[in-house]
């Protein structure tokens, strides 16, 4: 019995071991700040490959936490991209002091997204969200000489602890209304009465702060803008698709008696987040702002996938969102180079980029194209999928709105490209030195957004994994 419940928790074991190691390393021998990242990968791999083997599927501490081969995955996603992050991040994080400190709280929030994924009742969610959540607002403020850093800091935490304040509402509502927080026994209790849509409708708010959907985006582009450029990948890779997955698991697992009431919601909450994000990210000319409206966009097509059949609706999401992390990556991973090594970050910088960095130029031209889902590139595919499980409802009308937006999101695309490969610039950015892990990460974030969507398997094993949700 003991033996399983280690085998069911090995992702958040190991995930504690590397925190405790971190640990040692920080009040051990000092060494240098190379040494420890090249460290810090290595262990990063090794904990990306101990997921992929030998998990069982199950249930522990009274189904409070549990597990599948979906779950798994949705988790091996995010290690993946964390150790992305790491990689890309080898420029900035070699000169910095506190490198050890960055580590701790990217992984112990990593370990909170972890226990809310796996989450099997209200209490385990809520507490795998503060987990996830207070890290990220002190990992947002790790410029600690800049203002905006601490701006950003001070943004994250009012604004994640007003969403969480709605959240608990609707917990504590559904909790006085059913007398459960299992999410099994929950389901049973989940009638169209008014108090619960109002508890549900609280929940929804609570979620939909954390993946900025519109109108609950209002922090997103300045903690973007103000955190470094890794805590800014993470907020927009690992910590929305944590919730992504949660969310969706708890709609299908919960909420399905009253699944003609949340289909609504999210179709309002799609077509607003679309629209916002494509408009905004138009006049922008900081690139993680830019990007921050472009991922705001992205989740409203992600909700649309969403609001489809459940089968479907959840194979298309965690596809679209494993094309997302490498399609992301790519662009904050040469954010990230050109922030730490020639300390800019706005679009009209980037003029006359292929000149002076063409290998720089090709990785984020690609990861745009992916992001706008122009073929043959994995994000065409990621898109077109989260459009068949929203048809599958049959409103064609937000299919049609999301394909015309889809062709808005190509302009402001395309201008970035535009300004890369077809303007002048008087003082153009250096040519760059790219550090050996770096250069290798964007390579395997190229790979993924080139081979994932000509590999029909890929899709088709995470729908098998969806069977039953």
């Amino acid at each position: 019995m003991l033996s399983n419940i280690f085998i069911l928790l090995r992702q958040e074991l190991v995930l504690s071991l590397l925190i405790f190691l971190l640990l040692f390393i920080k009040i051990g021998k000092e060494r240098s700040n190379e040494t420890v990242l090249n460290l810090i990968n290595i262990l990063l791999f090794f904990n990306l490959a101990a997921g992929l083997f030998g998990m069982l599927e199950g249930a522990a501490f009274n189904s409070m936490f549990t597990t599948n081969p979906l779950i798994v995955l949705e988790k091996n996603i995010l290690n993946l991209a964390i150790l992305l992050i790491s990689m890309q991040s080898y420029a900035w994080l070699k000169h910095h002091k506190q490198l050890v400190e960055f580590y701790l709280l990217l992984f112990t929030s990593l370990l909170g997204m972890f226990f809310m994924i796996s989450s099997g009742n209200l209490l385990m969610f809520y507490l795998g969200l503060e987990m996830s959540t207070i890290p990220l607002a002190a990992a947002a403020n790790f410029d600690l000489t800049k203002r905006k850093s601490s701006e950003a800091a001070m943004k994250l935490i009012l604004s994640s602890a007003f969403s969480s304040g709605i959240l608990l509402m609707g917990i504590s509502f559904l909790y006085g209304m059913s007398g459960t927080l299992s999410f099994d026994i929950l389901r049973a209790h989940i009638a169209n009465n008014p108090l619960q849509l109002f508890a549900f409708i609280l929940l929804v708010a609570g979620f939909a702060f954390k993946i900025s959907a519109v109108p609950f985006h209002l922090w997103t582009a300045d903690v973007y803008e103000g955190s470094p450029v890794a805590v800014t990948a993470f907020l927009s890779v690992v910590s929305k698709a944590a919730v992504l997955f949660t969310f969706t698991s708890i709609l299908y697992k919960v909420f399905t008696p009253i699944a003609t009431v949340w289909y609504g919601v999210l179709v309002v909450l799609s077509v607003s987040t679309i629209l916002i994000g494509n408009l905004f990210a138009l006049r922008q000319d900081n690139f993680k702002r830019f990007l921050a409206f472009s991922s705001i966009a992205q989740v409203g097509f992600i909700l649309i996938g969403i609001s489809g059949s459940a089968q479907a609706g959840s194979a298309s999401m965690v596809y679209f969102v494993l094309i997302y992390v490498f399609s992301n990556l790519a662009a904050f991973g040469v954010v990230s180079l050109v922030s730490a090594l020639a300390g800019k970050e706005n679009i009209s910088d980037f003029k006359g980029f292929y000149k002076t960095n063409p290998f720089l130029s090709w990785v984020l031209t690609i990861a745009l194209f992916s992001l706008a889902g122009v073929p043959p590139t994995a994000g065409f595919f990621g898109k077109l999928f989260l459009m068949m499980a929203g048809a599958a409802k049959n409103n064609y009308g937000l299919i049609i709105f999301a394909s015309l937006n889809m062709v808005v999101s190509f302009y402001y695309y395309l201008k970035v490209v535009k300004a890369i490969f077809m303007e002048e610039n008087e003082q153009p950015i250096p040519k760059l030195s790219l550090p050996g892990t770096t250069k290798l990460a964007m390579y395997i974030c190229i790979a993924g957004i080139i081979i994932i969507g000509l590999i029909s398997r890929v899709y088709d094993y995470i729908y098998s994994l969806s069977i039953g949700i």
